[in-house]
This record gives C-alpha cells, sequence and structure tokens, in this order.
C-alpha cells in the first residue's frame, strides 16, 4: 500500500488508507504535485478567478494576501468569501488541468494498486479494498447526477459497523476523500434513516444560511469531536400526518384516530407550516366555543426546527409544546419529535449506565466483605487505597486468581464468570464513548443477568 508522511506526528509514516483525510501534503509526497505548482479557483457566475500556490510543506498560499492553509476548502472560503465550499473541487492544478480531487482520486487508487499487487493480503487490507471500491463507485454515480440513496444503518455496514460508535471519524475521512457526503448528515439522523451519497454543493456564499450548510465540505478534520444528540436522531425522516387550513374538525379528527397520533401538521405546501392541530387544541376550542370550527382548533405556535439542530436547544420548546415538527435537508417538513420520544430515548441512554453502576457497587461490596486491600493489592496495576477505586480490569485480575475465586465459595466457573465481565468491560467503553444510538437490547441483558447473578450469590458470602 502506498505509503505517506504523516507531517502532524513527527515525520512517522502512516498507511494512506488507516482512516485519516489526504492533505495536500500527501499528494507532494507521492510526486503527484510538486511545490510551486500553481492553482487555480474560478467563480464562473461572478467571473472571479482567484490564485494560489502550493508551498513544499503541503500548504496553499494565497496571491498576493500570502495567507496560508493546510485546508483547500478552508483556503477556499477565505479567498472568495463564501461560508463554504468544497476544495478540492474548487482548485484546478493549472499545469495538469484537472481539479485536486481528480489528483486525491489518483493517489487513492494507486493505494489500493499497490496493496492488490501484493501476493499476501491481510484481511484488513482487502477489507479497505472493498471499502475503497463501493465509495468510488458510489461517487461515480454522484458525478453522474444519479446518487445512491442508502439507510444508515447499511452505509455503517460497509466499515462493518453496528453504530455511530469510535469508527465514526474514520467514516467521515473515506466518505471525504472520495468527496462524498450523505445528504442528511449521518450523524444527525436515526439508523433506519435513508441519506442520499453526494457530493458537496460547489457554491455556498457567505449569505447562506448556517443551517442550509452541509456537514463535511471543510477537510480540516476537525468535525471529528462533533458529539452531540440532535432532534434527528430520535425520529424518522419519512413524513408526518397532516392537514391542509381548509380541512374540517372531522377530518382532523379522524385522521388522528386513524394514525394513532396526537398532532397533526397544518400545512400549506409541503414546507410551510400554518400551526398545529392537537386534541387538546382541540379540546380547548370546543371549550370556548361549542360550535368551533378546523380554523378554531388550529394552533399557531407549533415550531419546526432543522432535523441537525441540538436536541437540548429544543427542549424548551418542547417543554412548553410537547412536541415540534422536524425539517429534513431540503426544509421540508418530513417528521415530529415528542416528550415521549425524549424519555423513551432517555430510557435507552440512562439503563446501561444505571446497570454498569449497580454492578461496580455489588462487585465492590463482595470484594470488600471476602478480602482486605493488602491481599488484591498485588493484582492491581496502581497502589489502590480504597475498593471504591477499582476498575473492571481490576476486578478481573483480582477473580481470575484461582486461590482468590475459591475464597469466595462460590459454585460456578471462574473462566466462565472471567469471560463475561470481559465482555461488560468492552460494554463499558463503548457505553462511556457517547454517541447517539441506544445500546443494543443483547448488552443491556447481559449486563441484567450479571447484576442478578451477583445478588443471588453474594448472600453465599
Amino acid at each position: 500500500m502506498v505509503e505517506v508522511a504523516d507531517d502532524t506526528t513527527g515525520g512517522r509514516s502512516m498507511y494512506l488508507l488507516g482512516g485519516r483525510r489526504v492533505m495536500v501534503s500527501d499528494l507532494l509526497s507521492n510526486g503527484l504535485l510538486e511545490p510551486g505548482t500553481k492553482l487555480q479557483f474560478k467563480r464562473a457566475r461572478i467571473g472571479d478567478t482567484f490564485h494560489a500556490t502550493v508551498t513544499d510543506q503541503g500548504r496553499i498560499r494565497l496571491e498576493p494576501s500570502g495567507e496560508e492553509f493546510r485546508s483547500p476548502s478552508r483556503a477556499a472560503m477565505v479567498a472568495a468569501g463564501m461560508r463554504a465550499v468544497d476544495g478540492w473541487r474548487a482548485w484546478l492544478v493549472v499545469d495538469q488541468d484537472r481539479l485536486l480531487d481528480a489528483v486525491r482520486q489518483e493517489l487513492l487508487d494507486q493505494a489500493i494498486t499497490a496493496e492488490a499487487a501484493k501476493t499476501h493480503q491481510e484481511s484488513e487490507d482487502k477489507t479497505r479494498q472493498a471499502i475503497h471500491e463501493r465509495l468510488r463507485q458510489a461517487r461515480a454515480r454522484a458525478d453522474e447526477n444519479k446518487p445512491e440513496r442508502i439507510s444508515v444503518r447499511e452505509l455503517l455496514g460497509f466499515w462493518g459497523a453496528k453504530d455511530r460508535g469510535d469508527q465514526v471519524s474514520q467514516i467521515e475521512a473515506d466518505l471525504a476523500n472520495h468527496g462524498l457526503v450523505t445528504s442528511p448528515g449521518f450523524r444527525a439522523v436515526t439508523l433506519d434513516t435513508f441519506v442520499v451519497l453526494t457530493t458537496p454543493p460547489e457554491d455556498i456564499t457567505a449569505d447562506t444560511s448556517e443551517d442550509d450548510v452541509p456537514a463535511g465540505e471543510d477537510d480540516e478534520g476537525d468535525g471529528d469531536l462533533d458529539v452531540r444528540l440532535t432532534v434527528g436522531n430520535l425520529t424518522e425522516l419519512d413524513g408526518v400526518e397532516s392537514v391542509n387550513p381548509n380541512s374540517t374538525l372531522e377530518e382532523a379528527i379522524t385522521k388522528m384516530i386513524l394514525n394513532d397520533v396526537s398532532q397533526l401538521a397544518v400545512l400549506n405546501g409541503v414546507r410551510n407550516l400554518r400551526g398545529a392541530v392537537t386534541w387538546r387544541s382541540i379540546a380547548e376550542a370546543m371549550h370556548r366555543k361549542p360550535d368551533a370550527t378546523f380554523a378554531d382548533a388550529v394552533d399557531s405556535s407549533a415550531q419546526a426546527v432543522p432535523y441537525d439542530r441540538d436536541l437540548f436547544e429544543v427542549l424548551p420548546v418542547l417543554q412548553e409544546h410537547k412536541f415540534v415538527f422536524v425539517l429534513d435537508e431540503t426544509r421540508t417538513i418530513k417528521g415530529v419529535v415528542t416528550t415521549t420520544d425524549v424519555a423513551r430515548h432517555y430510557g435507552e441512554v440512562s439503563t446501561p449506565f444505571f446497570l454498569l453502576g449497580e454492578l461496580d457497587q455489588t462487585v465492590r461490596w463482595i470484594l470488600r466483605r471476602a478480602f482486605d486491600i493488602p491481599t488484591i493489592q498485588p493484582f492491581c496495576a496502581r497502589k489502590v487505597t480504597s475498593f471504591d477505586e477499582l476498575t473492571i480490569g481490576d476486578y478481573q485480575n483480582i477473580l481470575g486468581r484461582d486461590e482468590l475465586w475459591q475464597k469466595l465459595g462460590w459454585p460456578l466457573d471462574r473462566a466462565v464468570f472471567i469471560a463475561r465481565l470481559e465482555e461488560i468491560r468492552r460494554i463499558r467503553n463503548k457505553i462511556m464513548h457517547f454517541h447517539p444510538d441506544p445500546v443494543p437490547e443483547d448488552a443491556v441483558d447481559k449486563l441484567r443477568r450479571f447484576n442478578r447473578m451477583l445478588h443471588r450469590y453474594r448472600d453465599l458470602l
């Protein structure tokens, strides 16, 4: 596989396809660009052309200002005064008459070709090749204006992932290296939401609303710390039940009963929210006026928020109105989030935390009851002065010793017990690296069953 110098790690070499974004310095290192290469960014619609030069450090120096940037996107944004732009598809390599993106794709192809030529390939290398080929196909479809539509769950499956955990940064880097983004952003929706694999918009001006700027267009890599829970993580963007402003109360009530919903969007077109009709608004309208009409029952204070809005910013609105409608990436009303959804998600996320806390307290009680600190100290990797300082790794080391296990007097198999502790350690590590996807139910069941066993056998001490 092609290797490149990683200038962020003191010249240490790393594999190109190892999960980070390609940089201009990589193109220099592999002879695809030369120091002094001239770049050009034309905005044909307004008649502006911007010029830059590639430095010997792999940075882009704007002319005539002399400002330097590691990121092609940042350089293009500053040069043109734009809010966001995909610099890889904006800058033309003048002497090659092709975009920086084409040079980047050549580097990726070289890396894959070199790896495929090896007589003995590791499984991980083959997986990386499969991902590269899959994303190359998706890019070809995007360039033909026939972008692929795929669920987030299926997308994650390219990398063998079941949720948006530790691999998210690598997934975003691989997508970026192939000039791809998802619309809507795959971080901010549910696992079963369908996204489109497409290329970023080419022309996003400084006047563009921040809500309209897609994620992934800036290749500095700072987006890897985008750890948050969004409104879109709580609802499928597959449409909402609605009525138009000329509907009747009977129509609204019938739709709410048939579809088992507590609210209907009142829409004058898919993007024009005129309000909502709810059981509460109907009851209040009829209480005020027994012959109330549909118009009397419309709550005009209902709100719609973008799918990628931080949930915590929306909680005050949810507390007041009990629901918000959700806009997709085209600002079409496509979902609804209720206080019930928030409570359900809180339960899914918090349950494993409480179960792990219960496990810690129970195991520490058992160890405290059976041993003293001097007895367990030799099996801890650091000095401990209290049982409250012990970790799951410590539990494994202590209870993995046959002489200590025997003192518990439990009629249980030590190896099986320790193996389950190892599974729980991995579950705990996953939980502590926050991401929006609930812990799988089988993991929660393992924690519950382990806790029940601990409670049953602690009484034997």
